[in-house]
């Protein structure tokens, strides 16, 4: 009588839990160092008032409060959200150019303490020329309704 033995006849497998594990930590890693457009983080809706524009200036310095509450000042994000965090970005955009006049944009979603964050860390560093930017308001259609 002859003995086989039945581990020959096994068929070989891959393995495919390791090559899982290495494609999962490659894509954590892309999404992660992955720069994004900072102004599709940007979107704001502005609030609403009758007030016409006025003349704007070429030199302002814009500071922009997105609904979340952070702040960003000309393109760059404040670190934290607390006024001394605010106060140094701010002063290491602007430098010592005080009466430089300043664009406050906030997201009408915005809480107001955020608001009222940003303008008490502008008061502080004495800048006295502020304006407050709003969307006009949609004019009916020229149909009339």
């Amino acid at each position: 009588m002859r003995i086989r033995d039945r581990r020959a006849e096994d068929e070989p497998e891959i393995n495919l839990v390791p090559l899982i594990d290495v494609i999962l930590v490659l894509i954590i890693f892309f999404v992660i160092t992955t720069t994004f457009d900072a102004r599709s983080v940007l979107k704001l809706e502005l609030p609403h008032a009758d007030a016409g524009q006025t003349e704007q200036q070429t030199k302002s310095l814009s500071v922009l409060v997105n609904a979340d509450g952070r702040y960003f000042v000309d393109d760059r994000e404040a670190l934290r959200t607390d006024v001394e965090s605010l106060k140094r970005t701010i002063a290491e955009v602007a430098g010592d150019d005080r009466k430089r006049p300043v664009l406050l944009r906030a997201d009408a979603r915005t809480p107001h303490q955020a608001v009222v964050t940003a303008m008490d860390a502008l008061g502080q560093l004495g800048f006295r020329q502020i304006s407050i930017a709003t969307a006009p308001e949609a004019s009916a259609p020229a149909g009339g309704q």
